[in-house]
């Protein structure tokens, strides 16, 4: 039996769980909390932001949302800290963060 991602909880038996806990069905990455395991965090510096939005493509986890064609806070629930987006921002307005 396979189960649907949206059904995976606290009261999953792992019996019932695919080995490595793979998932094989597409678009479910907004169903998990996946950065927490993030070592360094990226925070923006509205001040230096020019909304450029060149940050936003280069995001692989889809972390820097959008709203009416400017960039929003970062999605921390699913940014996985890779910094990526600081090294694309060319005003510097994204800092790493260890803590």
């Amino acid at each position: 039996m396979s189960l649907k991602a949206e059904n995976i909880n606290e009261r999953t038996k792992w019996q019932d769980l695919t080995e490595g806990l793979q998932i094989h069905e597409p678009a479910t990455s907004g169903l998990f909390c996946t950065g927490e395991w993030r070592t360094q965090t990226p925070v923006w510096n509205r001040d230096k932001c020019k909304q450029c939005l060149l940050c936003v493509p280069y995001c692989p986890d889809s972390s820097i949302p959008v709203k009416e064609g400017q960039r929003q806070e970062f999605d921390y629930d699913h940014c996985k800290g890779c910094g990526i987006c600081a090294r694309a921002c060319p005003f510097g307005a994204i800092e790493m963060d260890g803590k």
